[in-house]
């Protein structure tokens, strides 16, 4: 039986991501498998690899061929370099960054305006106020 490692398409149209898979030659892409040993996402800045390098070396040793795509990302990951007996293979992969965390700066304002506190009593005392006052206007109408 001749085994491949090769990538297992995953996601969406346009949206892609890969898992790194152990598998028959003779299987289709996205078929049954015997064995996952990684993820790949190329879409994001920098790319996502992660091989279990464990597994890998393994395979390799058992003689499971990796296709092209394949052994670029173990040479990355410096698996590959391992595999061929290279003792100072080292990785070459990108981290993406750590987002800092937000942090509120307290010398501004807020620039979320308090709500106004409505005044129940107000009202109910301008109401017999504007009632005074029609009454008094009342009268004079009344004396024309």
């Amino acid at each position: 039986m001749a085994v491949k490692i090769r990538l297992k398409r995953l996601g969406k149209i346009r949206a892609p991501y890969y898992r790194i898979v152990v598998a028959d030659s003779k299987t289709k892409r996205d078929g049954r498998v015997i064995e996952e040993i990684g993820k790949y996402h190329p879409t994001e800045e920098p790319s996502f690899i992660e091989i279990d390098s464990e597994r890998a070396q393994y395979w390799l040793s058992v003689g499971a061929q990796p296709t092209e795509q394949v052994a670029a990302l173990l040479k990355i990951t410096g698996d590959w370099g391992k595999f061929k007996g290279d003792k100072d293979a080292k990785s070459t992969l990108k981290v993406k960054e750590p987002k800092v965390p937000f942090e509120i700066d307290a010398s501004k304002k807020s620039v979320v305006k308090p709500k106004a506190e409505k005044k129940v009593e107000a009202p109910a005392e301008e109401a017999p106020a504007k009632a005074d006052a029609e009454a008094s206007e009342a009268p004079a109408a009344d004396s024309e």
